[in-house]
């Protein structure tokens, strides 16, 4: 009978074998390797302690480096954000004006940060911002009052009547809201940030950067009034 060639797995696992015995102390360098390599301990039908225990350090080992890798990948996500807020005050401190103001702040969340939707509205009778939606605080109230109760930014899905609010006729595309209140020295609004995606912004969904930006926004606006009070003099 003709004899079988080897399997290419065999021929293989004969190098790695010759290789290991030209190289006793291979695995000293490279202990790293060790915590990957599948070595059974003997115990007859049951599984020994040092064989289980090194299963769940095995294991324990590919946890870490995942939470590891998600940390990396918020660290960078985080970053980059620092880096695209940064820009957007720096935008913001440096207009000329209250028109100015609202302009970078729409270009940028819309540019820099992808927002498909985004909305500004001031509740304020006076025709200061010509760019800015500005609607009486009784409308503001009637139409969204119980998302303005807290101080903190939210985050979910909203109703059609204050979609349509927020959004106007872009409303009915928005499945997802992230909304700030904006609450500083009389000035009053609300800044929100919507999507098509209903997962976007869900109510885990960290607002602190957008609580930041309304923020930041309220006291440039403020810090304009006096011109254009003088402009509308």
């Amino acid at each position: 009978m003709k004899e079988q060639p080897p399997h290419p797995d065999e021929l293989e696992a004969a190098r790695v074998v010759e290789f290991l015995q030209r190289h006793p102390a291979f695995f000293v360098e490279h202990d790293e390797l060790l915590a990957d390599l599948i070595v059974p301990h003997e115990a007859g039908h049951a599984v020994s302690l040092v064989e289980r225990q090194v299963k769940l350090l095995r294991e324990r080992n590919i946890d870490v480096r995942h939470r590891l890798n998600q940390l990396m990948d918020t660290a960078r996500e985080n970053d980059r954000l620092f880096d695209k807020s940064r820009r957007l005050i720096l935008g913001m401190l440096e207009a000329q004006s209250p028109d100015q103001v609202v302009a970078t702040l729409e270009d940028s969340l819309r540019t820099d940060f992808q927002v498909p939707f985004v909305s500004l509205i001031l509740f304020t009778e006076a025709d200061r911002y010509s760019n800015a939606h500005c609607v009486t605080h009784t409308a503001a109230k009637e139409a969204i009052g119980h998302l303005l109760d807290s101080d903190k930014p939210v985050a979910g899905a909203l109703r059609p009547a204050e979609l349509n609010f927020l959004f106007g006729e872009h409303g009915e595309q928005v499945a997802s809201t992230a909304l700030a209140p904006i609450r500083y020295q009389g000035l009053h609004g609300v800044l929100a940030l919507g999507s098509e995606d209903a997962q976007q912004y869900r109510s885990a969904t960290g607002t602190l950067f957008l609580g930041y930006v309304a923020d930041a926004l309220a006291r440039v606006l403020l810090r304009q009034r006096p011109l254009a009070d003088e402009n509308h003099a």
